[in-house]
């Protein structure tokens, strides 16, 4: 499509689902490479399960290690698909923006192109930005805390690999989605619908609800680490308050 003003319904739906099918190619090609470099993949995603792990060397953390067992006759090789798929989702994340955003250019006006180009690579920057924080510093901690706690000594933690799995990519995912937090409030902002003004009457109230979200993110029972936990998602709400004003 050259022309938004052009073209039957039927065209722009068989031009969208060709951004489909090139999307889900591209998604697909990741996928598979990084299903053939198990080694280094799954190397980058069981590090943060000991103390050798860049984050607690940092943070000289005492010695420990959480140990994995498999329990499925299937479970190895489909926790293998899986990552693969997430792995292969992100690296794609940004050609599926691209062609999302080259599908529905031609029909937006030049300040909606600008605008649409901003929030697509901004929102992509955002989420990759949040993954890494959560594999560096929340994963981590999480993994540590819950990962080494005992109610007693004569109880030995035996955790899955599958366990290990899903808490990963589900924490990658709510942290990404919290990430995109003003790049929503910059949007909302443009609309009209909230103000920097009312942001920061509910600031306090804001503060609260980000300790809530830190203490259900990561169920530690030190305050360091909410803390740790609570100071990117504070600065958030700080950045989106700044970047509301400048809509306004």
């Amino acid at each position: 499509m050259t022309d938004a003003g052009t073209g039957t319904f039927w065209e722009h739906l068989e031009a969208l689902r060709w951004v489909i099918v090139r999307s889900l190619a591209v998604v697909v090609a990741f996928a598979v490479v990084a299903f053939f470099l198990k080694d280094w993949l799954f190397a980058v995603v069981l590090a943060p399960r000991t103390s050798d792990f860049v984050t607690f060397r940092l943070l000289s953390v005492e010695p420990f290690s959480v140990h994995l067992m498999n329990t499925g006759l299937t479970e190895q090789f489909m926790t293998h698909i899986r990552v693969s798929v997430y792995a292969g989702m992100l690296c794609a994340a940004p050609y599926i923006v691209f062609e999302l955003f080259r599908f529905i250019s031609p029909g937006l006006y030049a300040n909606e192109r600008k605008a649409g180009l901003w929030v697509g690579v901004s929102g992509c920057v955002m989420f990759f930005i949040g993954t890494l924080l959560n594999y560096l510093l929340i994963f981590p901690l999480t993994v540590r805390f819950l990962g080494t706690y005992q109610v007693s000594a004569d109880v030995e933690n035996m955790l899955t690999l599958q366990s290990y799995i899903d808490t990963l990519l589900s924490m990658s995912l709510v942290i990404g989605i919290i990430f995109e937090l003003p790049v929503v409030c910059a949007i909302l902002g443009r609309m009209g619908l909230i103000s920097s003004s009312l942001m920061s009457r509910y600031r306090r109230h804001a503060i609260v609800a980000i300790l809530v979200v830190a203490a259900i993110i990561t169920p530690t029972t030190d305050i360091f680490t909410l803390c740790i936990v609570s100071l990117p998602i504070w600065l958030l709400y700080e950045l989106s308050i700044w970047l509301v004003r400048i809509e306004n």
